[in-house]
């Protein structure tokens, strides 16, 4: 199983204070980091609700903040849930050879799409990032599912 690298911890906690704050904004609290051998280059959070832009998804609005890059090839995404379809497409896209996410038990994402296309997946399975989500599952049901194109009850 691959581990963690040295610099995967400034990484993640970006990715997850940005969703701490999304999820404080009345936001889905996911949030993502883009980072490269220096260090963070931008993080973003969920901004579904806050914009109305259903493309606004944590993953995505990490990128736009990096604003335009030659190569992603040196880069990590961090993001603290497993990566949907529309932001799967976007590190396959952009080549991003890595990515590190907090949980996959709330949503598994496409963590099988990204592999078979040599991505290097690594889950860090962590409980707060974990337990933000299953709260804001419990209380926003109908956003959860609007977030995730699902039909509500």
């Amino acid at each position: 199983m691959k581990q963690p690298q040295q610099q995967d911890h400034e990484g993640y906690q970006a990715a997850l204070q940005a969703a701490i704050a999304g999820g404080q904004l009345g936001g889905v609290p996911i949030g993502s980091a883009l980072a490269d051998t220096n260090g963070v280059i931008a993080s973003g959070h969920n901004r579904r609700v806050q914009n109305s832009d259903p493309t606004a998804h944590a993953e995505i609005e990490a990128l736009r903040a990096a604003g335009r890059r030659a190569s992603y090839t040196e880069t990590t995404l961090y993001t603290t849930l497993a990566p949907c379809a529309l932001c799967s497409g976007a590190i396959v896209q952009f080549k991003i050879p890595r990515v590190v996410i907090g949980e996959a038990e709330n949503f598994a994402g496409e963590l099988q799409w990204l592999t078979e296309r040599g991505v290097e997946v690594l889950i860090l399975d962590d409980p707060q990032a974990r337990d933000l989500m299953k709260k804001f599952i419990a209380e926003q049901p109908t956003l959860w599912n609007e977030d995730i194109s699902e039909p509500g009850d």
